[in-house]
């Protein structure tokens, strides 16, 4: 029996191959891990999507890199549902499907926390890009699934590049909702912040910049990280954004954060799900989370 069991994707718990980007994987679930046991937990690294594990045998699955989800989007739904009535799933079941669909966006904006314009369109909407475009007098903006991960199915469009775009877009709105925002042009500036928070209180932050001539910050895509000194004004949108859920308070949270393009702090994601959290950025945050798992084992 374990007491934590620490969840990746497959290609992470063994990995044949290196590189820097695996390293930091292994790295930051590594860290994790250590200071669980350092509490006197037994833990284990395990696959999601392993099907030979019982997950009756640990009492809570924290989610860390299963970063292979939002490409296996159905077996994934299937197996959370069921895991879910296994074991006690961190963060909880209900806060993960509010924030796997960026519908979510809504919600934070209903709550008076100030968000990227988001326009969301629904599957089979008959529109071209070009007419949705129009509709909303948007010039420069940023295409992607409601449902995604690492900037998977990302566009930047122009009025320019907007006919290079439609048959994929066609393609993709037959089956999953859409997001549309204006371009923000803070990411090229500067760049995207990244606050983490711990049991809702902010630890640490970087910055994520992108490559020249990308808009892509991911590391997936050659963007870097700089350590980063948030505003107040930063850490209280963020902390603002975690409370808007309306859900279990989140034990982990990141929280992504651009200068919109009226100049104001505004949040462009927020991640409960499966978040890149920098703990090699700052260790000690891997410590206050296994310090609040081991409470929450405590009360189960």
């Amino acid at each position: 029996m374990y007491d934590v069991v620490v969840l990746t994707d497959a290609r992470y718990v063994n990995p044949r191959k290196r590189n820097q980007y695996i390293d930091n994987v292994m790295m930051e679930d590594r860290l994790v891990m250590e200071a669980l046991e350092n509490l006197g937990l037994k833990t284990k690294k395990v696959a999601w999507s392993d099907t030979s594990f019982d997950w009756t045998q640990t009492k809570i699955a924290l989610f860390r890199t299963t970063w292979d989800y939002a490409e296996k989007f159905n077996e994934f739904s299937d197996w959370l549902m069921e895991v879910s009535l296994k074991t006690k799933l961190v963060n909880d079941y209900e806060t993960i499907i509010w924030n796997l669909d960026k519908h979510y966006m809504n919600d934070l904006k209903e709550a008076g926390v100030n968000v990227v314009e988001t326009y969301f369109i629904e599957p089979r909407d008959q529109r071209s890009l070009r007419a949705i475009h129009e509709e909303l007098g948007w010039g420069s903006t940023v295409l992607k699934p409601s449902i995604s991960a690492a900037a998977k199915d990302t566009f930047k469009l122009s009025p320019e590049n907007i006919a290079d775009h439609e048959d994929r877009y066609a393609y993709l709105i037959k089956d999953e909702p859409m997001m549309l925002q204006p371009f923000q042009g803070d990411v090229l500036k500067r760049g995207e912040l990244s606050l983490m928070l711990i049991g809702g209180v902010y630890t640490h932050a970087v910055l994520k910049v992108a490559k020249p001539g990308d808009f892509r910050v991911q590391d997936d895509f050659g963007g870097t990280v700089e350590d980063y000194k948030p505003t107040q004004a930063e850490i209280d949108l963020a902390i603002a954004a975690v409370k808007a859920c309306d859900y279990t308070p989140p034990l982990y949270a990141r929280v992504d954060i651009v200068n919109d393009n009226n100049g104001n702090p505004a949040v462009s994601e927020l991640e409960l799900v499966e978040p890149e959290m920098w703990f090699r950025k700052n260790e000690k945050a891997a410590e206050m989370l296994a310090e609040k798992v081991k409470r929450l084992l405590g009360s189960t």
